[in-house]
């Protein structure tokens, strides 16, 4: 997927853990971990500016458009 979610990044920069930021936006860490390894198809912006708020970043932060090589 194009789509590349940093948010093990962002994480890691801010020194804060799933359960932390699970409790923070209140999502359950199932949800959270889909999201981190980029299983997830979809977010929503409601979610997306918890994160953002939790995390004191952008979202060009969190998500980052990789094209696919041309085959």
């Amino acid at each position: 997927m194009p789509i590349v979610v940093n948010l093990d990044v962002m994480m890691a920069k801010r020194k804060m853990s799933l359960n932390e930021l699970s409790e923070k936006v209140d999502l359950t860490l199932s949800n959270l971990s889909i999201l981190k390894t980029g299983k997830a198809k979809a977010i929503r912006f409601s979610t997306l500016e918890a994160i953002c708020k939790a995390l004191a970043c952008q979202p060009g932060d969190l998500l980052e458009f990789v094209a696919e090589e041309a085959v």
